[in-house]
């Protein structure tokens, strides 16, 4: 079209030259008018094919629209922002060790308690029956061992009694039997009587001896049925002590000095065994459980630190345990104060930590922002001196945390880049910076 017009002008030209009548010339007239629209179009055809064989595309943009920021050198920490909450550094679960139904409330939740402080009993009558039946038992094994005792007793009297008898009728013999030996030898009794009193006292010597066997056995058994009634009085007293135990413990107690918490009873209330009741906060210190996102769990471990800020002062915290199973995507760690605790800080009350992840380093840094969603960090828009366009130039980035990234390579402390987002500049080569 430009060029056709080009010709529709040289065309005109040579007419007029080919008239021979003369014209008034005016200022404006149509073919310098024509002339000129075609010489612009020509220019700016020329501008055009020059721009687009140039390489590189351009875009305006408002600078009230950006955000410039100026690379700097400084110390660098890598951490993750997270939230913990403050936990009594030890808790004491309170579970019904016997069922029962609430009989009675000593206490109120919230109350501080000192050890062995009751703090509700339970009835159960079942128990308390099997109490009574347990004791019943033991007075009867103990009656049972008393009368065994006795009767071993009585029978040793009477085996002693009959071993005396032996004893006597023993040494009678002998004196017999040597005084007939004698006589015997001195012909003065006859061999029939001598004999007699041998016979005798043989049969004493045997029935002395058989009667002092007899005499240990039944002492050795006497010995062995107290003693196994013994064995089951003793048993009987350690059964009836773990029912009275259970009878006891239906009167539940505080384990440890601490607050009661949680308390969940009412009279009337029925509990089954092993039921939560409540539980026992120990209130000598505090710790504070965090959640973490499960992309941390590799770098997160025991003794790694962590700050957050409280009424104007900084805290540490360094990590005690790690919980390595993952819920919902997080996990869990408990933290201790390293140092002393903020005064006034409350359980249940929510920190904002600043966890570590690394040690703190000088660094090139930038400051975050929206760009990295379009870029992925490997590029950036960086301003020339004159703060008037800004170019495309490549980058590689490290470590992050909330305010910084770590610059590898591509940019220098002072320079100014755009770290705003990109999302409308699409493929542009070159942003030209202006006031609007």
């Amino acid at each position: 079209m430009i060029v056709y017009g080009t010709l529709v002008i040289l065309s005109l030209v040579q007419k007029n030259h080919t008239v021979d009548r003369v014209i008034e010339k005016k200022k404006w007239n149509k073919k310098r008018v024509l002339t000129i629209v075609g010489v612009a179009a020509l220019v700016g055809l020329v501008v055009a094919s020059y721009l687009l064989t140039s390489g590189k595309s351009r875009l305006n943009v408002d600078t009230s629209r950006i955000t410039v920021s100026e690379v700097t050198k400084g110390p660098f920490q890598e951490f993750v922002p997270v939230n913990g909450i403050v936990l009594p550094v030890t808790t004491i679960y309170l579970d019904a060790l016997e069922g029962g139904r609430v009989e009675e409330k000593y206490v109120e939740d919230g109350a501080m308690m000192k050890k062995d402080q009751p703090i509700l009993r339970l009835a159960n009558t079942d128990l308390e029956l099997s109490l009574a039946n347990q004791e019943t038992q033991v007075y009867d094994v103990l009656t049972q061992m008393q009368n065994t005792r006795n009767n071993a007793d009585q029978n040793t009297i009477g085996k002693l009694n009959q071993m005396a008898d032996v004893d006597n009728a023993s040494i009678e013999a002998e004196r017999v039997y040597k005084l007939n030996k004698t006589l015997y030898d001195q012909n003065a009794i006859g061999s029939q009587e001598f004999k007699a009193s041998e016979n005798n006292y043989n049969y004493q010597l045997k029935r002395k001896k058989l009667t002092q066997e007899t005499l240990e056995k039944d002492m050795a058994s006497g010995k062995l049925q107290i003693s196994q009634a013994g064995q089951s009085y003793s048993r009987m007293q350690n059964a009836l002590a773990l029912m009275r135990k259970k009878v006891g413990d239906l009167i539940v107690r505080a384990p440890v000095d601490g607050q009661l918490t949680s308390l969940d009873a009412e009279i009337g209330q029925s509990k089954n065994k092993g039921e939560r009741l409540g539980q026992i906060d120990v209130t000598s210190g505090f710790k504070v459980r965090v959640d973490i996102d499960e992309h941390y769990i590799s770098r997160v471990f025991i003794g790694l630190m962590g700050k957050f800020t409280l009424a104007g002062k900084d805290y540490k915290l360094k990590i005690k345990k790690v919980y390595t199973q993952v819920t919902n995507s997080r996990f869990q760690v408990d933290m201790e104060f390293d140092g002393a605790a903020p005064e006034g800080v409350r359980r249940g009350q929510t920190l904002q930590i600043r966890l570590a992840l690394s040690d703190e380093t000088q660094a090139i840094l930038i400051p975050t922002g929206g760009f990295f969603q379009q870029t992925g960090g490997n590029w950036i828009y960086k301003l020339n001196e004159s703060g008037t366009i800004a170019y495309k130039t490549d980058i590689q980035l490290n470590r992050q945390s909330p305010d910084f990234y770590e610059v590898v390579s591509g940019l220098k402390p002072g320079e100014k880049v755009i770290t705003s987002s990109y999302e409308n500049y699409g493929t542009m080569q070159e942003l030209i910076l202006k006031k609007e």
